[in-house]
């Protein structure tokens, strides 16, 4: 039986170096589990739907399709899943359609070392999160 404090995260995410920080930094959480990573907006698409994880870290710049494309189809598909968007970009109107999207973070890749988990608990607490610019 899976423990129900456990919470089920999707990586999706092209860089496999940055791929690699986030895995670390949910390593420091034991109560993170990585149920997958994918490179690629239709792996994300495909995986959310089979695997249906709590929360979901999605890149923006990504393949086949981009992060905004990839989550429309995911709330769709898989709208119990929850978004928080790790990007470079950093323009308001950028993070508003990302919100308007249904994301519930919103972190720089840039502040992701101290923004991340901090993201992660607000979302599991029921509240939205975006980094400070």
């Amino acid at each position: 039986m899976q423990n129900p404090s456990i919470i089920r995260v999707m990586i999706v995410e092209d860089s496999p170096t940055f791929r690699s920080f986030v895995r670390s930094q949910l390593e420091q959480n034991p109560e993170l589990e990585l149920i997958c990573e994918v490179w690629n907006g239709s792996d994300a698409i495909k995986k959310a739907e089979e695997l249906r994880p709590y929360l979901i870290l999605l890149d923006l710049s990504l393949p086949a399709p981009n992060g905004f494309e990839a989550a429309r189809q995911i709330r769709e598909l898989a709208p119990e899943s929850k978004i928080i968007y790790l990007t470079q970009q950093t323009a308001a109107d950028i993070i508003e359609e990302a919100i308007a999207l249904g994301a519930w973070g919103y972190v720089f890749k840039t502040h992701a070392a101290h923004d991340l988990l901090p993201a992660i608990e607000a979302v599991v607490s029921g509240k939205r999160f975006v980094s400070s610019v």
